[in-house]
């Protein structure tokens, strides 16, 4: 893919997220709501420590692939 800028890669990115997160919901609704249920009585430090720990793999991840 040379020559492709950084905008395409997160426009790439975004759809694959988006298609990830639509099999969940399109494959377990029931399961999705309940790990939704469950995400609003985590308290938000937890939540926050764990978005950054994604935050922070998901970059390494990217890094070393694309690095």
């Amino acid at each position: 893919m040379e020559g492709a800028s950084g905008l395409d890669d997160l426009v790439v990115a975004l759809g694959l997220v988006a298609a990830l997160e639509g099999a969940l919901y399109a494959a377990a609704p029931g399961f999705m709501k309940d790990v939704l249920a469950r995400a609003a009585e985590v308290p938000d430090n937890a939540l926050r420590w764990g978005g950054l720990v994604a935050l922070v793999l998901g970059v390494a991840m990217v890094w070393a692939v694309r690095g």
